[in-house]
């Protein structure tokens, strides 16, 4: 028993001994960050009503400023386009007046057409939620009843 435990005293002296050798090992990370520009909204959808009339004038306005959009850019001098799918029938517009995120400028109250308008400009490197949408609905005479409603699809767009 004596010669085991000198054995193992010798084996742990040599050990201790030892030059232990460090190692070392490279790699190269790459992070790409690419062009990031998303918008959400808080709602899918919005529903206006324009129901009364002072005698002898256009049909009241209808308005909502119940939504709000989310903005990440990653870009500088982006902006903010909004356009319609389809046009509304006779007699019936809508606006759009988004405010502008931090450093942004708003164009202000924008009647939508099917063709891309730039609702908000100046938007540089940011990340922002809950941001203010206003819709108007305004209708002339000549707009008719149109029962449950005409829905279009409002959509917005970052872009340079």
């Amino acid at each position: 028993m004596k010669k085991y435990f000198y054995t193992l005293a010798t084996v742990a002296a040599l050990l201790a001994a030892a030059p232990v050798s460090a190692q070392t090992a490279n790699q190269t990370v790459t992070v790409v960050v690419s062009d990031i520009n998303s918008i959400s909204v808080s709602s899918g959808s919005v529903t206006l009503t324009v129901n009364s009339a002072t005698a002898g004038s256009n049909p009241d306005d209808a308005t909502d400023s119940s939504t709000s959009y989310s903005i990440t850019t990653n870009g500088s001098a982006k902006k903010i386009t909004a356009a319609l799918g389809s046009a509304y029938a006779t007699g019936i517009s809508l606006a759009i007046n988004l405010t502008a995120p931090s450093g942004g400028t708003s164009a202000g109250s924008t009647t939508l057409t099917t063709s891309a308008q730039e609702v908000v400009t100046g938007i540089s490197n940011l990340a922002e939620s809950g941001i203010g949408i206003s819709y108007t609905a305004s209708a002339t005479p000549s707009a008719t009843s149109n029962g449950a409603g005409e829905a279009q699809t409002v959509t917005l767009t970052i872009t340079s």
